[in-house]
């Protein structure tokens, strides 16, 4: 137990509306650094509670305006995708702003702590579909209520009816943010008419025509390794924590699973799809999956400007997609 004096002083290192929002506090026992990025820092909280019961909480902490919009983003996705598949994402508390430095913001969930590796495909790929699986957006609807952060990067979730809409937007969303970071990338620019002009319509379009439709489903948004953490060795069972949800095709999210840095397998992609099939037209099911991950490697090229190997993959599979899609959407509309 934690003298007095060592109680106040741990109780020091919390800002008084962290306190607030956190349930029954008795006794903070410890609040300890728990690593950071180039955008947030992290700190796991030890209390104790009037009931006697201790817990460890998570918070991650940024500053600034988009440090607000970028933690208020995460932790709107996370009840939403909590209240749908409660056993795939950390269980939300609150989140806010410190009352000493107003411009310090955090959200706070239950902590865990997360063995190494990639969670086993079986159980995380049968919540992830169930995550899927529920078609429950607004007025049936591509995007979020609210901005998501991809990192550092905001995204464009204005509501669209339609996927291709949707998705044409963000992807000239991302690709301002990209430029206006790193500068202009003449070989990129010279392909993107055709990619949006060609390629987009003839991957995306059939997916809403001739009697097709896609059925927005909630997706986590920025489901690489890095998000998705072991929370039981003996079983390798995971979830996934720090979205970028918004409402979109279900096949966007394995976009993220193709870069092999990202280190899902070719079992994961099986497993997800013997619970929610691959769409029609299925033929086009591999360079969809080739576009949806060409926007993650745009969000990298973003987020880490100053490494040319992220915006170098783009342009090869912007290039291999103009190359074999030259004549663009021939359907009917």
């Amino acid at each position: 137990m934690a003298s007095v004096s060592a109680y106040h002083n741990q109780q020091y290192l919390i800002d008084p509306s962290v306190l607030t929002v956190l349930p029954d506090v008795a006794q903070v026992l410890e609040v300890a650094h728990h690593g950071e990025s180039a955008w947030a820092k992290a700190s796991r909280i030890h209390l104790l509670h009037s009931d006697g019961s201790e817990e460890r909480y998570f918070m991650k902490v940024s500053v600034g305006h988009h440090g607000r919009e970028a933690l208020g983003g995460e932790f709107e996705a996370t009840p939403a995708m909590y209240a749908i598949a409660p056993d795939f994402c950390p269980k939300p508390i609150a989140w806010g702003s410190f009352q000493r430095e107003p411009d310090t913001h955090f959200p706070i969930c239950k902590f865990y702590d997360f063995a190494d590796g990639v969670p086993e495909p079986v159980s995380f790929c049968e919540k992830l579909a169930r995550l899927h699986s529920s078609h429950t957006s607004p007025e049936g609807k591509f995007g979020f209520h609210c901005t998501t952060y991809n990192g550092d990067l905001p995204q464009d979730n204005s509501w669209h009816k339609s996927w291709e809409a949707f998705f044409a937007n963000g992807l000239r969303h991302v690709l301002k943010v990209r430029e206006d970071r790193a500068g202009p990338s003449p070989k990129l620019d010279a392909l993107l008419p055709a990619l949006f002009d060609k390629v987009i319509p003839r991957l995306l379009r059939p997916l809403e025509s001739e009697g097709r439709k896609v059925a927005p489903s909630l997706v986590h948004g920025d489901l690489w390794c890095g998000n998705a953490g072991i929370i039981d060795e003996s079983t390798e069972e995971g979830i996934a924590y720090d979205p970028a949800g918004f409402w979109a095709h279900n096949e966007y999210e394995l976009g993220n699973w193709r870069p092999k840095r990202n280190k899902f397998t070719r079992r994961h992609f099986q497993l997800y799809h013997s619970h929610i099939p691959k769409s029609e037209p299925e033929e086009d099911y591999d360079d969809r999956n080739a576009l949806y991950a060409l926007r993650f490697n745009l969000h990298a090229a973003a987020l880490f400007p100053n490494q040319d190997s992220f915006i170098h993959m783009a342009i090869e599979e912007s290039r291999r997609l103009t190359t074999k899609f030259p004549d663009g959407y021939t359907g009917n509309e």
